[in-house]
């Protein structure tokens, strides 16, 4: 499944794609379907398709690693090779300095009811904006990004 979203990756019109075969077993799981294998396989040909057919994104976001490091590493770099900036969401806690060197946004950590997602400040889960210099990164947490301030209804305004 894809979409078109704004919420995920800050400053970012993104086009998420749902990757199947997922390794985790969060619980309360949004997508528990994603631990099969089903859905159409995604290639450089797929992606350009999506991309082409969802004028004005400036970012592709990988929901999930799949089972294949390598082929997903290839896709990422066909990605960015588009001029697009390329995301991964994993379920894992940490993930191989492969995946920063390949994806400029990575989020890291399995959803976990008790801390919340990733807009409550109580989330175990990280986002990180990845910059490159040759073979060398650096990863910035812009996890609070997402927690924005309540609006109270009772306040007077």
């Amino acid at each position: 499944m894809t979409s078109v979203v704004i919420e995920e990756i800050p400053d970012r019109v993104t086009l998420a794609v749902d990757i199947s075969n997922c390794q985790g077993n969060c619980e309360g799981c949004h997508s528990p379907f994603l631990r099969m294998d089903v859905g159409e396989e995604l290639t450089k040909e797929v992606i350009d398709s999506l991309i082409e057919n969802n004028y004005g994104v400036n970012c592709f976001l990988f929901l999930g690693e799949g089972n294949d490091l390598k082929a997903l590493l290839g896709l990422a770099e066909h990605v960015r090779s588009i001029g697009l900036k390329v995301a991964l969401y994993s379920g894992r806690q940490e993930v191989e300095d492969e995946i920063y060197r390949a994806f400029d946004y990575v989020k890291v950590g399995p959803y976990m009811a008790k801390f919340g997602p990733l807009n409550e400040s109580t989330t175990n889960q990280r986002l990180y904006s990845i910059s490159h210099e040759g073979e060398s990164f650096t990863k910035t947490d812009i996890t609070s990004r997402f927690w924005h301030r309540g609006i109270d209804p009772n306040a007077s305004h």
